[in-house]
Parts: C-alpha cells; sequence; structure tokens
C-alpha cells in the first residue's frame, strides 16, 4: 500500500463507508426492510435511501468545492444532515 497517499480524512472516510454498510447488514438481518413511499419519487428502502444520500452528500462536496475556497467541514456538516433528512423521510 506504499504506492497510496493515505490521509487521515481519507481512512476516516472510508471506515465510515464501510461502518455505514456494516450496520445497514445488521439491521437488514434483524429487522427485514419494506418499501415505501416518502418524499422522493420513488419508492425506496432503507438501502436505496442510503445510497441516494450518499450521492446527495457527494454532490453538496462538488458544489462546496466549485463555490468556496474554504475547508469543506460546514459542507460535510450540510451532508450530514440531508442524509439525515433523506433517511428518515425519504
Amino acid at each position: 500500500m506504499s504506492w497510496m497517499a493515505w490521509t487521515w480524512p481519507t481512512a476516516l472516510f472510508f471506515v465510515g463507508i464501510f461502518s455505514m454498510l456494516g450496520v445497514m447488514l445488521v439491521w437488514e438481518r434483524r429487522s427485514p426492510t419494506r418499501e415505501r413511499k416518502g418524499f422522493l419519487p420513488i419508492t425506496t428502502t432503507r438501502g436505496d435511501r442510503l445510497f441516494i444520500g450518499l450521492l446527495a452528500a457527494a454532490f453538496v462536496h462538488l458544489g462546496w468545492l466549485l463555490g468556496f475556497d474554504s475547508a469543506p467541514w460546514p459542507a460535510s456538516i450540510v451532508a450530514v444532515g440531508l442524509m439525515a433528512v433523506i433517511g428518515r423521510w425519504g
């Protein structure tokens, strides 16, 4: 792995993604999901809403990098809030 330039933020990002996937796996095994209709224009499962939330978070960060020259921590806060809204009511 010496050919990769790992930083702590990059490592924490991937640990977070894999942790979410692990939690979703355990949650699915304990309580199988049902499709439901929220404010999103499609019926979704928990995994669908997680995926859509991750995509939305990526676009929030890309928009932040396009519009601002500062650190992306405020975009991360907005992205976490957006993922929570999509996960709960999406």
